[in-house]
């Protein structure tokens, strides 16, 4: 198995975490904060050729009722421009990722890390409990 790469997509800060060769553990990296869409993709790109990523896992922030709301829209449009930059074979998927902001919020809270000191930690922190759902449901 190759290296999954993790995404959190968010308009000013994309939270990333990457599994081991293995696909076993998952490891936070430092969030790509930047509004420049073409910048957030440049960045991703590079972490999946550096870590010979087999698979972009992105999480998708679906409205408690299932359905895609406007920031699934801003995901949606990252990952079409995504696509066409990755490199030949590296494959997408989605992952729902409606409580994995606050699950990782809980975690730094009950860290003693609160608030606005928290905050540069939520977006990484989120991708690797994605990851981490992600790697359980596909281990063979």
């Amino acid at each position: 198995m190759r290296r999954v790469l993790s995404v959190d997509y968010g308009g000013r800060r994309t939270g990333l975490a990457v599994s081991d060769a293995a696909g076993i553990t998952a490891q936070p990296l430092e969030p790509i904060d930047s509004l420049d869409l073409q910048v957030t993709i440049q960045g991703v790109v590079k972490v999946a050729v550096d870590r010979e990523v087999a698979v972009v896992l992105v999480g998708m922030p679906y409205m408690p009722d299932g359905s895609e709301g406007e920031q699934a829209a801003h995901v949606r449009l990252f990952v079409g421009e995504l696509e066409k930059r990755l490199p030949d074979g590296t494959h997408v998927v989605f992952k729902d990722e409606r409580h994995t902001t606050k699950e990782a919020a809980s975690l730094w809270r009950q860290a003693g890390i609160k608030g606005k000191k928290a905050k540069p930690f939520l977006d990484s922190t989120a991708a690797v409990i994605l990851l981490r759902e992600y790697l359980e449901e596909t281990a063979v």
